[in-house]
């Protein structure tokens, strides 16, 4: 209900909301050390030893150092030759936490490898007083940058010292 109402607010009622089709943004908190280790929690986990996956399912909670990731479903993806997590990917209610920083949305793929997390289905990313949507973002944690695209929207605070 919240991120309904902080859309509508975006969209409808703000009058100086900008539109654009891809916007590069620059996170002082997401960022996070991909190499430290990861800690999943869950309701339940469904574990395949032929392909090398498992399912955390319910109330899931991912974290790795200060960054927090929760989602109704994970998959975990491990690497058969390296050992290790390869990649996590999550569904629905993602919610993306660091710092100040959060961001929502209806799925995330972080590749642990590359530290790259990319967030899909009416993203929602708010940086203190200011808030982005669009339809994807990519998030490096290891710069600490983003870009997103597919109908960005935004809402740009003027400085409170001006």
């Amino acid at each position: 209900m919240f991120r309904i109402a902080v859309l509508v607010f975006l969209v409808v009622l703000w009058p100086g909301v900008a539109a654009a089709q891809g916007t590069q943004v620059a996170f002082g908190a997401i960022k996070a050390d991909p190499t430290l280790p990861v800690e999943v929690t869950s309701d339940t986990l469904d574990v395949n030893q032929t392909d090398g996956s498992a399912v955390f399912k319910g109330n899931v909670l991912i974290g790795q150092g200060e960054m927090r990731m929760s989602a109704q479903r994970v998959l975990v993806i491990y690497n058969q030759e390296r050992g290790g997590i390869q990649r996590l990917q999550a569904t629905g209610d993602v919610v993306l936490v660091s710092g100040p920083d959060a961001a929502e949305a209806d799925r995330a793929d972080y590749s642990i490898d590359t530290g790259v997390i990319v967030m899909t289905g009416d993203v929602l990313l708010t940086q203190g007083r200011n808030a982005l949507t669009s339809d994807e973002m990519t998030v490096n944690l290891t710069t600490g940058t983003a870009n997103m695209v597919g109908r960005v929207k935004t809402i740009l605070q003027p400085d409170e010292d001006n």
